[in-house]
């Protein structure tokens, strides 16, 4: 295989074997520590522009299936492992990752010590990084002055309004990068969705006339969303809101929280969270680089609702006198624990109470 390097911002250089796709990559560099799910995740469009770096030593090793897509191509710009596995071997595998990743122009890179690499990332945090041929001059001046910072919600966004129907109630889902396991999810408990796009107005999703509304997950800093706060706000004063993720920043800013960036961020599935004021510990699956600041709910209407137990970080949120809510987990798991999936009947429960108060 034909050497490439993983260039840091910092200095640092890892050299290790290509795979997939050769082309050239500037992005930022995040770690995962899932011991499985790799296709799930290197599909979930919150990871559009990062390149990750897989934890487990071995990775590819049951293949690519029809089964696991969050979504149609690659989310994540590159990938970096230990060790690719050359030989898959699982019943539903139709081909191998590194096929997939040349077919759909995935750069992978292996032979790579990613404990140190995740460790260096861990002390110093997530920074930006290029995957090249060759390590120059010209490759650190390009880091310089790359900026991860760009409108990645309008790159993962739907573009169309569109039906996944069910004979249930009918929840209007704003797709800011949305995981096709929330579909499935809501399917599972035959809801009748709507997905528009985020630049959808109050108006015209209030005119499909849903029973509740849904923030998805997605990609980058909530900051570049601005514009759809007052649309979250309004839909709030009408209908039951349930946040995931990136909708959960969103849902905490609607509501005049803020946002921080992580230092490196929460992506993987053993999460632990504890739901407070009960006695009730879940495991959950998280892809996050940003997080709800806790000081600055001080002087809203939003209540802490879950934590994260090693770092403390707001997990869940409740707003006061409105069935409303939003988690930064992802209750949908895929991959991951189904612990916290019981937050998709408590979201359907709110709204059948919300449709009898109507009565």
């Amino acid at each position: 295989m034909e050497k490439r390097y993983l260039v840091l911002e910092n200095g640092s250089v890892y050299a290790g074997q290509a795979f997939g796709s050769k082309k050239d990559v500037y992005a930022e560099l995040v770690f995962n520590t899932g011991m499985s799910g790799y296709q799930e995740s290197i599909t979930d469009l919150s990871y559009r522009g990062e390149i990750i770096v897989f934890t487990y030593p071995l990775i590819g090793n049951y293949g690519i299936n029809r089964d696991d897509f969050e979504s149609i191509k690659p989310a994540a710009a590159a990938i970096v492992v230990h060790e690719i596995a050359r030989r898959p071997s699982n019943w539903r595998e139709m081909m191998s990752l590194p096929q997939w990743a040349e077919e759909n122009d995935l750069p992978g890179l292996t032979g790579v010590d990613t404990r140190a690499l995740t460790k260096e990332l861990r002390q110093e945090g997530s920074m930006k990084a290029a995957l090249v041929d060759e390590v120059s001059d010209e490759v650190f001046q390009a880091l310089k002055e790359f900026d991860p910072k760009h409108d990645r919600v309008e790159q993962a966004t739907t573009k169309t309004q569109y039906l996944n129907p069910n004979q249930g109630v009918t929840v209007a889902l704003i797709d800011f990068g949305l995981k096709n396991s929330i579909l499935r999810s809501l399917a599972k408990r035959d809801v009748n969705v709507i997905v528009f796009p985020a630049d959808t107005d109050a108006k015209t999703i209030l005119a499909a006339h849903p029973d509740g509304i849904m923030l998805s997950n997605g990609p980058g800093d909530p900051q570049d969303v601005q514009e759809v706060l007052p649309v979250i706000r309004e839909l709030q004063e009408e209908l039951p809101v349930m946040g995931i993720c990136l909708g959960h920043q969103l849902f905490a800013m609607a509501n005049g929280a803020s946002t921080y960036k992580m230092k490196f961020g929460h992506r993987g599935f053993n999460h632990a969270i504890a739901t407070k004021g009960k006695d009730r510990m879940d495991f959950t699956s998280q892809n996050h680089g940003y997080a709800v600041d806790r000081d600055s709910l001080q002087d809203t209407d939003l209540i802490v609702t879950h934590e994260e137990i090693n770092d403390g970080t707001v997990e869940g949120l409740t707003l006061k006198d409105h069935p409303a809510f939003s988690v930064q987990f992802h209750p949908d798991a895929a991959p991951g624990p189904h612990d916290a999936e019981y937050l998709f009947d408590d979201f359907l429960t709110m709204i059948e109470q919300n449709k009898q108060g109507e009565k």
